[in-house]
């Protein structure tokens, strides 16, 4: 049996987020705008991506980020809605790729590239415990 053989290319997540002054730039680094952080974008593209597969993986294993490369159109201001859709391009081994966006309304404000793998929980605390 494949471990992801229920996730197939074109799955798809999205999650949203109204931004908050403690995910803007500003409140990472005084000083600077108070607009939504990149980091911030990435955390949502990735929470869409485990959006398209969490209910597709078998109990006992989790997705984990392992691979990121997006870029970061627009500024976003603190109020705005931000939707971050995710759609899975590939599934190879125990990886699976995704195309990410994110959107404040009808103007695109990122996007990209994501993967991510899946991992034993129980194997994964294991080793941490280990090291």
């Amino acid at each position: 049996m494949n471990l992801l053989e229920s996730i197939k290319p074109g799955m798809m997540g999205e999650v949203s987020i109204v931004v908050g002054p403690d995910q803007t730039v500003g409140h990472f680094v005084p000083g600077m705008p108070m607009v939504y952080a990149t980091p911030m974008m990435i955390l949502l593209m990735e929470q869409a991506s485990g959006e398209a597969i969490t209910s597709r993986i078998p109990e006992g294993y989790v997705s984990v980020g392992i691979e990121v490369n997006v870029r970061h159109l627009a500024a976003t201001l603190v109020g705005c809605t931000v939707r971050a859709v995710a759609r899975v391009t590939e599934v190879r081994g125990r990886s699976i790729a995704f195309d990410v966006e994110a959107w404040e309304g009808d103007r695109k404000i990122g996007d990209g590239t994501h993967r991510r793998g899946v991992v034993n929980v129980a194997e994964f605390q294991k080793r941490l415990a280990g090291s």
